[in-house]
């Protein structure tokens, strides 16, 4: 299969060397259109040494063969990864200054993108008229993802990673997999497939979200705590927002900036009482609540005023803990008629069978409307960039299994919800 992936210049353009790499690895004939910014951040060596292929960004080059319409006459498939604002403003123009341009003007094959960019250029109206643009025309978008972007700062707006992206895309020539579903990329996961205000599958719902992981303190300097960062909490709130909800994010410790872009009122907490609270107070009034965030199960029994002082522990040292309310218990029962309830089990079973009947045992105490088993682990889950999730239905019946980025995990889950609400 021919592959043309074209680079714009963000300085997210280093990662496309992993596209380009993927996809040769894959066996594709990989053709690269990159832009005159993005050989300011990826070398032209580099990419024609990947690619196996001589790479131009003009128009001028091999006029003979009419390069500027061949290669998009040629391509199967087209990669632009990353494409910054400005790439979709000019895709959503239909300008044609360089090759990749007018590679893209002539070509018939699906289009796939991978934005990159500051969380408030890719809220900026403008950026989401062009989305929605581009939509309409069949380009279909992996990410923006959640994450560290450049400096200091970070939020929706990360570029997807390179296997990620080179498996949606590949994917987009499939269709739906055996089971009947989309793959996840004939929508935009985490980024707001809609401009605001307009009309989506959750316009109007209002959305509780708590993420992040709760902090129990023993003493003003310490506290018991757990590891999840609230990634895939935000990109649950963040696709929820793009569906048209009215949202609400209670986020417990979650890294500041992470929340940036997201169109939501956000509700910071540290404790699991103090999420509690957050949480009931919110969901009053709520339509759908999703618990993604980790709760402590138990807290220090006591909060001591002063720093714990080891020379006055010796070796060892003993802390008693008393049990935390069960935030999720407590919202089922209170369930309100038509209210929709998700709750999240993080689990460490490798095993999947063993795994679901964690969950089901889990649902069966706790009758939420859906729970997402969450395989969580030294090196999954919590802190990643990816997850693995079993979704099941009081019964204990699995209604969907899905693997990839929290983006498109986020997808799946409200996918249910918006059936659910029907």
């Amino acid at each position: 299969m021919t592959v043309i992936v074209g680079i714009t210049g963000g300085i997210a353009a280093y990662k496309a060397v992993g596209v380009v790499r993927d996809l040769v690895k894959r066996g594709h004939e990989v053709h690269v259109v990159p832009t005159e910014g993005a050989l300011r951040f990826v070398g032209l060596p580099t990419l024609e040494a990947l690619s196996r292929n001589p790479v131009t960004t003009s128009v001028w080059d091999d006029v003979s063969e009419v390069r500027h319409v061949a290669l998009g006459r040629r391509a199967d498939l087209v990669v632009v990864a990353p494409a910054t604002a400005d790439s979709l403003a000019r895709m959503a123009n239909g300008l044609a200054s360089d090759l990749l341009g007018t590679t893209l003007l002539a070509t018939d094959a699906p289009v796939v993108v991978a934005p990159a960019m500051h969380p408030q250029m890719w809220e900026h109206p403008a950026t989401r008229a062009n989305v929605a643009v581009l939509r309409e025309r069949g380009v279909h978008l992996v990410g923006p993802v959640v994450g560290a972007l450049t400096g200091d700062d970070a939020g929706i707006g990360r570029m997807a990673e390179p296997e990620d992206i080179v498996t949606a895309a590949l994917a987009v020539l499939d269709g739906p997999d055996a089971a009947g579903r989309r793959t996840g990329t004939d929508r935009v996961p985490t980024s707001g497939t809609r401009a605001r205000g307009e009309q989506g599958d959750l316009s109007g719902v209002r959305v509780v979200v708590s993420a992040g992981g709760t902090r129990e303190p023993f003493d003003p300097v310490r506290f018991v705590g757990n590891r999840s960062s609230g990634r895939q909490g935000l990109a649950i709130a963040a696709d929820a927002a793009a569906r048209g909800a009215v949202v609400t994010v209670v986020a417990a410790n979650v890294e500041a900036g992470l929340t940036a872009g997201i169109d939501a009122t956000v509700v910071p907490v540290g404790s699991a009482l103090e999420l509690a609270e957050a949480v009931h107070a919110a969901a009053a009034e709520a339509d759908v609540v999703v618990m993604t965030a980790a709760v402590a199960d138990y807290r220090p029994a006591e909060v001591l005023a002063e720093k714990l002082k080891k020379d006055a522990q010796g070796e060892r040292m003993t802390l008693e803990l008393v049990r935390n309310p069960d935030v999720l218990a407590d919202l089922v029962a209170a369930r309100r008629t038509g209210q929709v309830i998700v709750g999240f089990a993080a689990e460490t079973e490798p095993d999947r069978a063993a795994r679901i009947e964690l969950g089901r045992a889990k649902i069966a105490r706790k009758p939420a409307d859906l729970l997402v088993v969450n395989h969580v682990g030294w090196s999954a889950g919590f802190e990643r960039e990816e997850n693995a999730i079993e979704v099941l239905v009081p019964g204990g019946e699995v209604v969907r299994e899905t693997s990839g980025t929290k983006a498109e995990v986020a997808a799946a889950v409200l996918d249910l919800v918006a059936t659910a609400l029907t």
